[in-house]
Formats: C-alpha cells, structure tokens, sequence
C-alpha cells in the first residue's frame, strides 16, 4: 500500500498594493544601476525584493506590548529571568544593510511573568523594523519594563553590522555590543551575574 505524505503548503500574506508599487521601483533601480531588468535570471527579482522587504520589516505591524500582555501571569517568582542568544536579524536603517546576531534579556519578576517566547517576539517585533542597534536595545528593555513593572530589565545585544563589512570600512570581525539596565541590574553585583550567566554555557 502506497504511503500518503501531507505536503507542505507555503502561504505568503503581502499587501497586494505595497507589493506592486515597491516592485514598480525596485524596476527602476535595477534599470538605475545598469542591469537590464527584462532578462531572465531579473524578471522576477523586483517581485521577489518586494516581498521579501515586506518580511524584513514585518515588526511594524506588531505591536510588542501586546505580545507580552498576551501571555502575562501572576506568579510569586522574584528571581532573575534570562532568555539568552536570541537570533537577530535587521536592517541598519542608514543603509538598509543587515546586521545580524544574538540579544541577551533578563528580567526580574515583580508580580508577573510572561511566557518565555514572548520575550523573543518582542525583540523579533523590534529587529524587523529599520533600525540602529542603540535603539533596538532600548525599545526592547523599555516594553518589558513598562508592560511587566519588574524589579529590573537587563538586555544585551552583539551583533555584526554588514554595513561596516561590505562597505565603508571593511572591517569584517568587528562586533559590536550594546547594552541598557534598569531597576535592579543597576546594582554592581547584580549586572555582574547576569553578564556572567550570559557568558557561560549552561547546556
């Protein structure tokens, strides 16, 4: 007897106006820099780019402090919180390059927890957005500490920024790291065990 395998389906959800007003214009640029955008292996591109520039800036339709309160839980825990090596993936907002790498978040509960892959969207609803790591730093801790009120929020990023790689300086192996505190991991020896705990591989 022939075994039936459930297929997968892909399912793309674009705005059809945003879709085809920004493939008109990625046309144009391909025509801009001296590609023929008319031949085989481009005829598609403007389409694709288009889609795929909706998928990339897809955190401007989410709202981060919803997805935290989605999923917000009384519970008497007042112990440090930490979802580490978070992938990011975002688009520096001076030349629409990508850096890419890892956010480090910490929380202590106050009252509140939230579920722990909520904690990931709302760093994934602010990386897909144009943006400089500084900021991305900031919104991140600053939508859990207003949403949850905790005793602290601690938030780490690392990434690498292509546009210092591929352009400008050139400089492939820089990495730079960005960090914002409040509350408890003000304190000295606090901030020192979540950098620590960070740092170490626990699994």
């Amino acid at each position: 007897m022939k075994k039936e395998f459930v297929g997968y389906e892909k399912i793309d959800q674009f705005n059809p106006e945003a879709t085809e007003a920004l493939s008109k214009h990625y046309k144009e640029v391909l025509s801009l820099i001296g590609e023929d955008p008319e031949r085989e292996g481009l005829v598609d591109t403007p389409l694709r780019v288009a889609k795929a520039m909706q998928f990339f800036t897809q955190g401007y339709g989410h709202d981060p402090v919803e997805i935290l309160k989605s999923a917000m839980f009384k519970e008497d825990y007042r112990e440090m919180v930490i979802v580490k090596d978070i992938e990011i993936y975002s688009l520096c907002e001076h030349h629409m390059v990508p850096f890419i790498g890892k956010a480090h978040v910490a929380y202590i509960p106050d009252g509140y927890i939230t579920g722990l892959s909520k904690i990931a969207r709302v760093v994934e609803a602010y990386a897909r957005r144009l943006q400089v790591q500084e900021r991305l730093t900031t919104q991140i801790k600053e939508a859990i500490d207003s949403t949850l009120n905790p005793l602290g929020v601690a938030v780490v990023i690392e990434a690498q920024h292509l546009c210092m790689a591929m352009r400008g300086v050139q400089k492939q192996n820089s990495v730079t790291t960005t960090s914002d505190f409040t509350g408890a991991f003000k304190k000295d020896k606090t901030r020192a065990e979540f950098i620590h705990l960070i740092g170490n591989k626990l699994h």
